[in-house]
């Protein structure tokens, strides 16, 4: 029988796909979420979708499924025609806002809802990470301040869910994932990562401490945390880690970008037993995972875009003395490719692209879908055209000079035009240094965040000839979402999803040693 797991914050699901894409020898699924929680409507939508495909069996989605996602059939249509299966995928996806505030969903409605989805099993998984915004180094850098302050920042404290959760329900095991900025940040008493430990590791005094219990005696052993790459003990030896040692960089194992974020696994203190960790894997390049996906334009903004117009802005580099300054060699292969740019026959690509003879160069039976016969959520967004030379530019000199260039790099007349762009000397600022980075085609590609939803110029395509940022779908293949992964709301927000998502490769992974806990359990007793 499947092991349950409730997610909490779950938004699109990506921590909880590698759990439920894991399988034993039969081909069945070895965990089952019976309860996912998100507050965000259109991350709900997708994951009420994904639960929707998770009620048939591995590889066992009916042919509708691929119809909605090609758009021939409206998703309420799909849900119409296989009522049972949207039934039980809104019972398990659930809108809902955990949080201590008066907008949030009563404590009391969240137990409910974890108990029925249990339904009385005992030995179950907890995952998720509370929003990790507030955490965030860079959040704090752009705020000028280096401690937190609990009392106005909901967010920092809503890790204390998972506490509640912890004390109250008592998961044989917990998943915690947060960003790399927890292990710096303070408030004004302590580290925050030293307290978030020492609460995981003893929650029912963490839930006496911040909540009313109406005097509830709760009974929970407590858990052990562990890193999920460095061991606490080398045979008999003890060893002491440092909060250093919690942080998994996911280009080590697998994973086709440079993303490092903290995440803990905590065991029942009543298990005897001590988990294995991740094994190191080849680094993956981003052309890789992407290099085979059918290739789009980018758009113009702020004109009545097309094709003859896209090409004739690509071509104006070369005739406005835009490359004046520029490296002799970069000059040269800027000419060529614009040039001899073609117009890719996918136009600026859509919302499904048919592409019946998709391929991959690394994970092809993760990714690929034989019966998705294309590819979906693979538009390219609309650029202005002064970036669309400065996105030229950048994939050159990266073939070239096999680096992103930073705007000490640039000529003179592509500089972009922002007051932040020099000091008052007239030198380039070092915060606007790297303001255009191109993915190396050769390299894992640079951390894939929500913050791509605002523009591209973090996430350039190493392709000068597409001369535009990351589709949708190409962040999520670095992202490691299966090509059937279809993601709901409009544009922006379905980048916000893939960006906020733990890779589900990664988690996958995880998984493995998490199941491992699991099987011990169900061993007798020596």
């Amino acid at each position: 029988m499947a092991i349950p797991i409730i997610d909490i914050f779950a938004g699109p699901g990506g921590l909880g796909e590698g759990f439920s894409a894991l399988q034993d020898d039969r081909g069945e699924r070895v965990f089952k979420i019976v309860l996912s929680i998100e507050k965000d409507k259109h991350a709900h939508e997708t994951l009420t979708l994904r639960s929707f495909f998770r009620q048939f069996k591995p590889g066992g989605a009916p042919d509708d499924y691929y119809e909605f996602v090609k758009g021939k059939i409206e998703l309420e249509e799909l849900y119409k025609r296989w009522p049972a299966q949207a039934t039980a995928a809104r019972s398990e996806a659930w809108l809902a806002n955990l949080g201590n505030k008066k907008r949030s969903t009563s404590h009391e409605k969240v137990d409910e809802r974890i108990k029925t989805a249990l339904g009385g099993k005992k030995d179950w998984l907890l995952i998720g990470g509370p929003p990790c915004q507030a955490y965030s180094v860079i959040g704090r850098v752009r705020k000028k301040r280096k401690t937190l302050n609990e009392k106005k920042d909901e967010r920092v404290g809503l890790y204390k869910q998972y506490l509640r959760i912890l004390a109250l329900h008592n998961p044989s095991v917990f998943i915690m994932e947060n960003v790399k900025g927890l292990l710096t940040a303070k408030t004004k008493e302590s580290p925050v990562f030293e307290k978030i430990m020492k609460d995981l590791a003893d929650p029912v005094s963490a839930f006496h401490a911040d909540f009313d219990q109406n005097g509830q005696v709760l009974k929970c052993p407590g858990y052990e945390i562990y890193s999920l790459v460095k061991k606490k003990s080398k045979g008999k030896r003890k060893i002491v880690l440092l909060p250093k040692d919690y942080l998994i960089k996911s280009e080590d194992y697998g994973i086709p970008q440079t993303r490092h974020r903290v995440i803990l696994l905590g065991i029942r203190k009543d298990i005897n037993h001590v988990p294995s960790t991740l094994k190191k894997q080849e680094r993956i390049s981003v052309s890789k995972v992407i290099s085979g996906l059918p290739r789009v334009r980018s758009q113009i903004s702020r004109t009545k875009d097309n094709a003859e117009k896209w090409r004739d802005a690509i071509l104006a580099i070369t005739e406005n003395g835009e490359l004046k300054g520029c490296a002799r060699n970069v000059k040269s292969v800027i000419k060529m490719q614009a040039t001899q740019v073609s117009l890719p026959h996918n136009g600026i690509g859509k919302e499904y692209i048919v592409d019946e003879n998709q391929k991959i160069d690394y994970g092809d039976g993760w990714y690929l879908d034989e019966k998705l016969k294309g590819v979906c959520n693979h538009k390219a967004r609309s650029h202005m055209k002064s970036d669309l030379h400065r996105y030229l530019f950048v994939a050159c000199f990266a073939q070239v000079k096999k680096r992103s260039p930073t705007l000490e790099d640039f000529p003179p007349a592509l500089l972009p035009a922002h007051k932040n762009v020099h000091d008052d000397d007239g030198n380039i600022t070092r915060k606007f240094a790297d303001r255009f980075k191109v993915q190396l085609r050769g390299k894992p590609s640079k951390t894939i965040t929500s913050h791509i939803s605002q523009d591209g110029h973090y996430y350039i395509h190493y392709d000068p000839t597409q001369c535009r940022s990351f589709t949708v779908r190409e962040a999520a293949r670095i992202q490691t979402f299966p090509d059937n992964y279809f993601f709901c709301g409009p544009r922006t927000s379905q980048f916000v999803q893939v960006g906020n998502a733990v890779p589900p490769l990664l988690a996958n992974r995880i998984a493995t040693i998490v199941l491992g806990v699991f099987d011990k359990m169900k061993m007798p007793a020596k």
